[in-house]
């Protein structure tokens, strides 16, 4: 039996003990359901092979071998992964478009007596809903932007906030991206998993309440804003940290302990600020990461490059701001700051 979804809500209401994606591997891991395991009934070459055999031999002699493969996949599956599924297991299956693949692996485990579901549609139709959601629709909430210069703690006092009954959407956390030249953290997940988190996310919020979101550039690291929420995050009005440089650098110096522990990693992110800055200044900034002065650095770098591009920024936003200025930026601070933005919004 399949069934329809026709909102990210009917996917987020999805009551099964598993939901399997049998696509092939790669398929996966560009992007997949929430919460979906891999299973797949064709690996990556076994699916390049067959397309090859249907498009240069017959369809008829791709299914064949097609459908071979599959029962051997199968029956991998079902004497390692699903081996102690009880009786009462109730899987929900899909591919990339509900066809053959899902359809395949869901008779195989109708026929031992499984209650299982296919999705309509298959992969393809969870990312129309989210492109839906984030390409056909408005943003559903008021959107506020927490702003402030670099170093100013945003990312962290943004996930204080929930506890202070607060909507966020960390952008940052989804695209595994600090959103800086020198922010890497790690693999980013693809622009399609980016945008199914960020539409699950955004369909978890209450409408009627606002949302904070941190302030970014249309890109963080290698992936790309939706066009309509990068629109709502220019318009929003802002609540803007505000906090000493010296605290700032400090602040930096521990936050950043991954970069300033790979040398080669702080250097290449150094190099790339050449077209920006005279020689002179970059053998200065290496200096000071070759010999461990990372605070210094940390300040050299806001004092002469992110604080100019964020002043030349505001001269151009015309947006209500709200600056709320702190002397510190230690740990133990930081749940009073998202406290007094929480106070700052319901005020508002």
């Amino acid at each position: 039996m399949a069934i329809e979804l026709t909102s990210l809500a009917d996917v987020l209401a999805l009551r099964f003990d598993d939901i399997i994606d049998v696509r092939a591997p790669a398929e996966y891991a560009d992007d997949h359901l929430p919460g979906a395991i891999s299973l797949p009934v064709l690996d990556d070459a076994e699916r390049a092979r067959v397309g090859t055999i249907y498009k240069q031999v017959s369809p008829f002699d791709a299914r064949k071998i097609g459908a071979a493969l599959v029962a051997k996949n199968a029956a991998a599956h079902l004497m390692g992964p699903l081996a102690d599924r009880p009786g009462s297991w109730q899987p929900l299956v899909y591919c990339w478009r509900g066809g053959q693949r899902s359809n395949s692996f869901a008779s195989i485990l109708s026929q031992i007596g499984w209650r299982v579901q296919v999705i309509s549609g298959g992969y393809k139709t969870w990312r129309s809903l989210v492109v839906q959601a984030l390409y056909d629709q408005p943003f559903p909430c008021p959107l506020i932007v927490l702003d402030g210069n670099t170093g100013t703690a945003k990312t962290e006092v943004l996930n204080h906030l929930p506890a202070q009954g607060v909507q966020v959407i960390d952008l940052e956390g989804l695209a595994n991206h600090r959103g800086s030249l020198f922010g890497a953290m790690g693999p980013q997940p693809s622009q399609r998993s980016f945008e199914g988190q960020l539409a699950v996310a955004i369909t978890r919020l209450d409408p009627a309440r606002p949302v904070v979101v941190e302030a970014e550039s249309s890109k963080i690291g290698d992936l790309r804003l939706p066009a309509g929420l990068w629109r709502a995050m220019v318009q929003a009005p802002r609540i803007a940290i505000s906090a000493p440089l010296d605290a700032r650098a400090r602040y930096l110096s521990h936050a950043y302990t991954d970069l300033v522990s790979d040398s080669a990693r702080l250097d290449a992110a150094l190099h790339q600020l050449r077209p920006s800055h005279s020689a002179e200044r970059i053998a200065e900034w290496q200096d000071l990461a070759q010999t461990d002065q990372f605070t210094a650095l940390a300040s050299g770098l806001m004092q002469h490059h992110y604080d100019p591009r964020y002043a030349k920024h505001r001269t151009r936003s015309t947006q209500a701001m709200t600056e709320l200025t702190t002397p510190t930026l230690d740990q133990d601070q930081l749940p009073d700051l998202a406290r007094r933005i929480a106070n700052a919004l319901h005020q508002s």
